[in-house]
């Protein structure tokens, strides 16, 4: 069970804050319920009220500094998910967001990145569906990883990319 302030993802509603936990009826004829209300700590004007013993919603603790810097070095051997179909593409892009797990969500952000490398060697642009699901990714990632690191969401990208170069040294 969570507590009050305690820091959690909560689906690709990314990092929220435990502001109460509270009984609730909201008029569904399901009666009184125990709910989490979550607060978004990038969306400010939004409350969530999610049942305790939900199992339709992903609720899980963010992962904390030492497991950043485990994953950041696993980064270069986490394959892409390439597939050639842009419907089945884009279903393995939901699917993947779906789980609000950092390991899918950079598969995510590396076959982007290496799909639009090669269509711009091709001469051709990224797709918008690409573009859309490289960016959702990305706020989602470095949102947990910004409050596990303690950095601000704009110095995420960078700190992952000096910690790489360190490595590779």
């Amino acid at each position: 069970m969570l507590n009050k302030g305690d820091s959690v993802i909560y689906g690709c509603h990314g990092v929220c804050t435990v502001i109460d936990i509270t009984k609730k009826d909201f008029g569904l004829k399901l009666g009184e319920k125990v709910y989490y209300a979550l607060k978004p700590l990038y969306q400010h004007d939004s409350v969530y009220y999610v049942p305790i013993e939900s199992t339709h919603s992903v609720i899980r603790p963010i992962i904390d500094r030492d497991e950043v810097e485990k994953l950041i070095l696993k980064i270069p051997s986490i394959e892409s998910a390439w597939i050639a179909n842009e419907k089945e593409r884009e279903k393995q892009y939901k699917a993947l967001l779906k789980t609000c797990e950092p390991v899918e969500l950079i598969r995510i952000i590396k076959t982007l990145f290496e799909r639009k490398r090669a269509r711009i060697s091709d001469g051709k642009k990224a797709t918008s569906v690409d573009d859309r699901y490289f960016k959702l990714a990305e706020e989602q990632l470095y949102g947990e990883l910004a409050i596990s690191l303690q950095i601000d969401k704009s110095e995420v990208k960078e700190y992952i990319t000096q910690k790489l170069a360190e490595v590779n040294i």
